[in-house]
């Protein structure tokens, strides 16, 4: 599953208002909403489901937006709308489910719209919707459906389309990104699709991957992120847990061995590579042994970025119906967990310093992000959405100060 940290909420404030929650795909649907709608003066909550705080906001802001301008129409889509649409309806949103997400009828659109993604340097591609995959933690699955991949042509085109429009980077996304091709002719892997787009749009300067389940990284993948320049150094994995009695009770497909030497494997090819992971604390039935592996597996895979969840049950899944951890214990060691993240996080940066970097410069204020995805502070102004070579001069613990060069 493709995710952010927390669920990150995305609003212009403009007629239509779209407000996003939650993984990256969610954020390149909604300006495909956005699209359909036009000038149509409705407030949209593309919603998600991953915890229950998720959930939790998305049904916040729907009752923001209900209030913010009364008698407007206020609708509610994503999968947190999909898996439990009477919640919404009775806050008074009507619900668009996931399946006519994009489907022009339900937005009153005479035909298909493409996303325009305007101020932003990095667009996303979402080439993959749905997961085949039971994990027994995640709800997504009943909002997302099975496994289904864009064809390569259809995103080599887009692709191209943004670039185009002046996009320097774009960034594969989807609900199971590394099973894209499967449901396809021939069965092609994810590294089939991103050489592809490359081949196919060589004014692309920057590809980058949301997030990989890492035992489905195949060796054609693999020498494309550690051999390629165009994609970037940065791989976020879904590793979910560092203690192998749990990932066999998540239901994960990788071993805490398989992680550590796939980032091991990683770093001896490609050195600058930054990797990012997905972390829950707490998880059902997980002792203070068990969570001292996860906590010990930041500095085994060398995560750099780490997104950290505490454990929520969602109900009708699996885990749900285990002996849960006590809710207080499992903030603590999320926060324990997020402490550690930061350490290394802050070290990384550390170490940086005197490098050069490559800044995609997203916004006013100069600031960017490196193609390690390292959050960088310019300290004189360059224009947004430009590349940059900087040289770094010192660092935070969250962010590098780069000199444009």
């Amino acid at each position: 599953m493709s995710s952010l940290p927390a669920p990150e909420i995305v609003s212009t404030g403009c007629a239509p208002e779209i407000v996003s929650l939650g993984c990256r795909l969610n954020i390149a649907e909604s300006e495909t909403i956005r699209a359909l709608l036009g000038g149509q003066d409705v407030a949209v909550v593309n919603s998600c489901a991953v915890t229950t705080e998720a959930a939790k906001q998305s049904r916040a802001a729907v009752r923001r937006l209900l209030r913010a301008v009364p008698g407007r129409t206020v609708v509610a889509t994503g999968c947190a709308a999909t898996i439990d649409p009477a919640a919404f309806e009775a806050l008074g949103a009507r619900v668009v489910a996931n399946p006519a997400k994009l489907v022009p009828a339900s937005w009153g659109a005479p035909r298909p719209a493409r996303p325009v993604f305007a101020g932003h340097a990095r667009a996303p591609v979402a080439v993959q919707d749905g997961c085949d995959h039971a994990c027994t933690f995640c709800i997504i699955p009943a909002g997302r459906g099975q496994a289904r991949s864009i064809p390569a042509s259809a995103v080599a085109d887009e692709v191209a389309r943004l670039v185009d429009a002046g996009h320097a980077e774009v960034v594969l996304t989807g609900v199971d990104l590394t099973s894209w091709g499967g449901d396809l002719d021939g069965a092609p892997g994810l590294g089939v699709l991103v050489e592809r787009v490359l081949r196919a749009v060589p004014a692309l300067a920057r590809l980058r991957l949301s997030s990989l389940d890492g035992i489905e990284i195949d060796d054609w993948l693999f020498a494309l992120v550690t051999g390629e320049p165009r994609v970037m150094p940065h791989l976020h994995l879904s590793l979910q847990a560092g203690n192998d009695l749990i990932l066999k009770r998540m239901k994960r497909r990788h071993s805490r061995a398989q992680a550590v030497a796939l980032a091991e494997r990683v770093h001896a090819a490609r050195a600058e590579v930054a990797i990012g992971a997905d972390l829950i604390a707490g998880f059902p039935t997980e002792s203070e042994a068990m969570f001292a592996d996860t906590l010990a597996l930041v500095a085994d895979a060398r995560i750099v970025h780490g997104h950290v969840f505490p454990y929520s049950p969602r109900p009708g899944t699996p885990a749900a119906r285990m002996p849960q951890v006590d809710p207080a214990v499992v903030r603590e060691r999320a926060a324990r967990l997020r402490a550690a993240a930061a350490a290394a996080r802050a070290r990384w940066l550390a170490g940086l310093v005197g490098t050069r970097q490559s800044v995609l410069v997203e916004r006013p204020g100069e600031r960017g992000h490196a193609a390690n995805f390292a959050g960088v502070r310019l300290a004189s102004p360059a224009e947004p959405g430009t590349i940059v070579s900087v040289h770094v001069a010192g660092a935070t613990d969250d962010h590098l100060i780069g000199q444009p060069e």
